[in-house]
């Protein structure tokens, strides 16, 4: 029987009680929640009975207590997954999601979320052994980030799958279903689409905002994904967001989450708040006059559960009258029927899932696939034909701020990487023995900002040619007896969030002392600061103590006061820096960072320029300047979104100074959302995207310009030419947004992508020329690879519509990623649901409706796309279509 169709059964099965027997030989009754046997909403109904109102409330929080006398263990309903695992120790790191969505492959989506949801359990099983109910080691994962990424400003379109509601369903969907499992009986994890609906920046207005969307950009652009996640893939949980909707916030909104989410949908499952959402319904919104209210007024709306204590409030509630506990035993009810089909009251022996080990976590496997993705995350913009390098570089100058940082390779709500390759390492390893990197980091992201100390300035002794410190890895906090570990590491940027540095040490309890020599590139006094864990750090200069070690009472802060270095001689000067790590179990990491001198910086790469073949730049953005409600507040940036889309000024000036010596510069952009790079594209010799790449990103860029990897990623969002082209961003009608409604001037379209071959399609056929309204239509085709490098091809498939007011442009359609060997063909077969031949009316009534409609398949859109077809056909009829 289907866990779905367990709740059905509930009214059939009468209540039984099994005799258990204690030691000492006296009969005990198992209450009937326990016997996996019965119906899930039998056992459900008879917990939720057994519980007092109070019981009832504390499950209804993010962190759920224990209830001891009837044997429920605490949860913790928050987990993050969105690629990887996150804070809760070592996984795989797969690229962004907006990398994710650059690969355009829905089996590799349905594979890397089936990894996450493996090592999800993994985790969640080690963790129970030790006893551990912590936050982020549950089984209900607030994942996939569905939103549509309408504005290329917002900082957390990196969480996104981009600006399509087409390309956004199908990978959601995929992603889903392969967090949620195959299991008739048991959800491996349970996905949370989210932010449920119409959330897309700006973050500083999040907790404020009321959006008027229009019917029809409502039901054409924000809900498809949600629906499709929901109807589908039939996701456990969903998320609701901070704005308010039409008046009301989107967590106390009766017709998003009574009427469309549950009854036009079916939705069972249950709705988790997203983190203070509840409050902001008093707060932000003044929706209700206090918590108490907010509270009542969310839980009738149809939000279960709050990440927050807000809901704390609801046992005075009912007593006030402000709601009913039947209604708060409808919203407990739906909680726990979503923990006992994870199996979580179940023995491990009846769960499959439960019995995966931990050496699934962070497997060799695992690190295998998210090279993978990273690799078919990229997408080749311009090419002159220096890619891939050629076997007579002898000499390649990496250079940019990118090139040696590990936030940028980890993207944000990220896992933590055992072995990151950054892209400098990545490229030493695959140029080992055939050219000579030279490294320079060259310029900040922005001039007003720090960024990790390169490894240039540091060498672990005085006199000493390696690079970096002397890292000494103690399993106490006084640093004392004899080190762990001993090693050279080449920076000091760490992550190490509930995970030990070494083997051989505690993850909450460690220290690490790194040891060596701090040389500046122009003599003068220098501003640091440590990012991470910078309460637990001190720092030495010649054997002064320059820092006072915040005190552990104080409100934790991802970043530490900054402190002066006086390097005026410009002299190697000994440098010892003390990390001490103690008692938490998140948090711990250290990144030493530092305000550089730009002249100099820029200096530097234009020296090892000169001494280059080539200048590979990896420039771009960092999530630690565009992410989540952040406080960063400079030119171009603000709060966590930008105001500008362009590459800051700091980074194109260095590839200005660079490219004017005269060598072939390939830019490489590592960044969340599309960046306005006009000088790289009428200048670089070529221009890769590779986003915030994972784990394995360092690799994956590097075997890309070597030409193992053929790229054939696909721009998931559209790259305008500049932040004029833009509506303002806190407008959220969809005219003149995305490439299904822009008009203007753009570098590279949605869908772009190059590759090292050339592709084509031939004998492509309808399977109608006149279709009744209703039924799907069928596309065949056979795509072939006309070159003679292996690679895959992209097949896009875009619908052109009969012209009227609320049309767009045209719209995707289908999409199917091939691999070919050199001048191979092969079949493409793609089925158009008839939901994809809609259209959707300025009410927001979607129908198939009569007239003349195009179909082009290619490789991007169909004015970027010499090698594609266009065919007509005819629809008859007109149909509606539910919502």
């Amino acid at each position: 029987m289907s866990r779905k169709m367990l709740p059905l059964y509930a009214g059939l099965v009468a209540t039984v009680s099994v005799m258990l027997w204690t030691p000492a030989g006296v009969a005990q009754a198992k209450p009937v929640y326990m016997d996996s046997s019965l119906p899930v909403a039998q056992r459900v109904d008879d917990l939720v009975g057994k519980m007092t109102l109070a019981e009832k409330v504390s499950q209804m929080q993010n962190h759920a207590v224990a209830i001891p006398r009837l044997d429920v263990p605490e949860y913790d309903w928050w987990s993050e997954g969105l690629h990887g695992i996150a804070r809760s120790g070592y996984a795989t790191v797969f690229p962004q999601a907006i990398g994710l969505a650059a690969t355009w492959d829905i089996p590799l989506m349905h594979q890397v979320a089936t990894t996450i949801s493996t090592e999800a359990r993994a985790k969640n099983a080690e963790a129970l052994r030790h006893d551990n109910h912590s936050i982020y080691f549950g089984l209900d994962i607030w994942s996939p980030n569905i939103n549509i990424f309408r504005d290329p400003r917002w900082g957390r379109g990196q969480e996104t799958y981009g600006e399509d509601p087409f390309l956004t369903s199908r990978l959601g969907v995929a992603f889903v279903e392969g967090l949620q499992g195959d299991d008739p009986h048991y959800y491996k994890t349970i996905a949370t689409p989210k932010h449920y609906v119409v959330h897309s920046g700006p973050e500083s207005t999040r907790h404020t905002a009321n959006i008027d969307v229009s019917p029809h950009d409502l039901e054409d652009t924000y809900l498809p994904a949600f629906r499709a996640t929901v109807k589908e893939a039939k996701a456990g949980s969903v998320m609701c967001a901070y704005n308010a909707i039409d008046g009301e916030p989107a967590c106390a909104n009766t017709f998003l989450l009574s009427d469309m989410l549950r009854k036009t949908w079916g939705f069972k499952g249950y709705v988790t708040s997203d983190c203070g959402a509840i409050g902001d319904v008093a707060e932000g919104h003044k929706f209700a006059p206090d918590m108490e209210h907010a509270a009542a007024v969310s839980v009738k709306a149809g939000t279960d559960t709050s990440c927050g204590d807000e809901y704390a409030s609801l046992t005075k509630a009912v007593k006030d009258g402000l709601i009913s506990e039947a209604e708060i035993d409808q919203s407990v009810k739906r909680l726990f029927t979503a923990r006992f089909e994870l199996g979580l009251f179940d023995p491990a022996a009846k769960v499959a899932y439960a019995r995966i080990p931990f050496s699934e976590d962070d497997s060799v496997a695992h690190r295998e696939l998210a090279r993978v993705v990273a690799e078919k995350s990229m997408v080749l913009l311009k090419n002159d034909g220096i890619l891939p390098l050629k076997k007579d570089v002898k000499t390649i100058a990496v250079i940019g701020p990118n090139a040696a940082a590990l936030a940028a390779i980890e993207g944000n709500y990220n896992a933590i990487p055992s072995h990151p390759i950054l892209p400098l390492s990545g490229m030493e390893a695959k140029f080992a023995g055939r050219a000579r990197i030279l490294y320079a980091q060259g310029s900040p992201y922005v001039s007003e900002l720090m960024v990790p100390v390169p490894r240039t300035l540091l060498h672990p002794a005085k006199g000493s040619a390696a690079f970096g410190l002397k890292g000494e890895y103690f399993d106490n906090i006084e640093l004392t007896g004899k080190p762990m570990v001993t090693r050279v590491d080449q920076q000091v940027d760490f992550d190490w969030n509930a995970a030990a540095p070494v083997p051989e040490v505690k993850a909450t309890e460690f220290g690490v002392r790194w040891t060596g020599t701090i040389t500046p590139p122009v003599p003068g006094k220098y501003e640091f600061s440590f990012r991470r864990d910078a309460k637990g750090a001190r720092v030495f200069l010649d054997g002064k103590q320059v820092t006072e070690e915040q005190a552990q009472g104080k409100k934790h802060s991802r970043r530490g006061e900054p402190f002066v270095l006086d390097l005026s001689d410009g002299q190697a000067h000994d440098l010892r820096i003390e990390y001490s790590h103690h008692a938490s179990l998140f948090d711990a990491g250290l990144s030493l960072e530092w305000k550089p001198p730009v002249e100099a910086e820029r200096a530097e790469a234009v020296k090892i320029a000169k001494q280059a073949d080539i200048v590979v730049a990896f420039v771009g953005l960092s999530p630690n300047l565009e992410g989540e409600e952040m406080p960063v507040h400079v030119e171009g940036f603000d709060g966590g979104d930008r105001t500008e889309i362009e590459l800051p000024a700091v980074q194109k000036e260095m590839l200005e100074a660079v490219a004017a010596t005269g060598k072939p510069v390939v830019v490489v952009l590592m960044n969340g959302s599309a960046l306005a790079v006009k000088w790289a594209k009428d200048n670089a010799a070529a221009v890769l995207e590779a986003w915030y790449p994972g784990e394995e990103g360092g690799a994956a860029i590097a075997n890309t310009l070597a030409g193992d990897n053929n790229p054939a990623g696909r721009l998931p969002i559209t790259f305008y030419a500049g932040t004029k082209e833009l509506p303002p961003f806190d407008d959220y009608s969809m005219a003149k947004r995305t490439y299904r409604y822009f008009t203007g001037s753009t570098l590279w379209g949605f869908g772009y992508g190059l590759s090292y071959s050339k592709f084509k399609w031939n004998d492509v056929k309808l399977s109608a020329e006149k279709l009744t309204a209703g039924e799907p239509l069928t596309l065949d085709a056979e795509v072939e690879n006309t070159g003679s490098a292996k690679g895959d091809a992209v097949s896009e498939i875009y619908l052109k519509a009969p012209a009227s007011a609320t049309a767009p442009i045209h719209s995707l359609v289908g999409f199917v990623r091939t691999p070919l060997d050199g001048h191979a063909r092969q079949h493409v077969h793609v089925v158009i649901d008839p939901r994809s031949l809609s259209t959707v009316a300025a009410d927001g009534k979607r129908s198939i409706e009569a007239g003349e409609y195009s179909i082009f398949v290619g490789g991007a859109q169909p004015d970027a796309d010499e090698g594609g077809v266009t065919k007509q056909f005819t629809i008859v009829g007109s149909k509606a279509l539910p919502r």
